[in-house]
């Protein structure tokens, strides 16, 4: 089946996923799960034709999918799982802890062979920064060489997009618990300090666009790789 054909085939069977916060204004998981089949084809305009001889060895493409594959995938089941979950219920120390960053590095992490890489990683929340983002921008970058590839550029545009929804809906997390102060007009919500219903609406809207970033993702990585690698999963 061709990449496209497989895409608008996958969005129609998950577009029955409503996703529903509440007694808000629905936003549905298919409406980033839709886009994927319009956002693939721009995806590929951008993208140059891939053979496995792009990537930096097939040695280096297998480590370092090995390495950074298993955190991508597994932080994309959270995302539509237990990260969605928490939002439909509005359970902010959920969202907070999902977005987490680990605690500061440590001397007895610096004294570790990856320099406590690994160990952050897994105190870190599921779908945050340290545990998927990071991988995401590390697997993107085996796909250049000497110069950066349109492969890699197209995979890293969508980490920047999903950086900002990460840092929006941790942010909105800390202010609705009270951990962190607005300062005023947070996401453009005026200079009052934003109810939580506001926060919410945000949050899911932050939600749907990294769902989107994190599909365009998957099909620019999946572009070209090598047969015996399995394709990375879309939400």
């Amino acid at each position: 089946m061709k990449p496209h054909t497989s895409l608008i085939t996958f969005a129609l069977a998950a577009s029955s996923a409503a996703f529903q916060i509440s007694d808000q204004t629905p936003i549905k998981r298919h409406d980033f799960l839709a886009t994927v089949a319009t956002g693939a084809l721009t995806t590929s305009l951008v993208l140059t034709p891939t053979s496995p001889a792009q990537a930096r060895g097939r040695a280096s493409l297998e480590y370092a999918y090995d390495k950074y594959v298993p955190r991508i995938n597994e932080g994309g089941k959270f995302y539509k799982t237990q990260l969605y979950g928490a939002i439909s219920k509005g359970d902010w120390k959920a969202i907070e802890a999902a977005t987490a960053e680990p605690p500061k590095k440590s001397k007895e992490d610096r004294s570790l062979q990856d320099g406590g890489i690994a160990k952050r990683a897994a105190q870190a929340g599921g779908f945050s920064d340290s545990r998927v983002l990071t991988a995401m921008d590390l697997f993107a970058a085996t796909f250049s060489d000497s110069s950066i590839s349109p492969k890699t550029k197209a995979m890293q545009a969508e980490v920047i997009t999903l950086r900002e929804v990460v840092s929006g809906i941790s942010k909105a997390a800390r202010v609705a618990t009270g951990e962190e102060k607005s300062g005023g007009g947070l996401f453009g919500i005026g200079g009052k300090a934003p109810s939580n219903s506001e926060l919410l609406k945000q949050v899911q809207e932050l939600y749907l666009k990294g769902g989107n970033a994190y599909n365009q993702y998957v099909y620019a990585a999946n572009d070209g790789l090598p047969v015996q690698l399995e394709k990375l999963s879309f939400l």
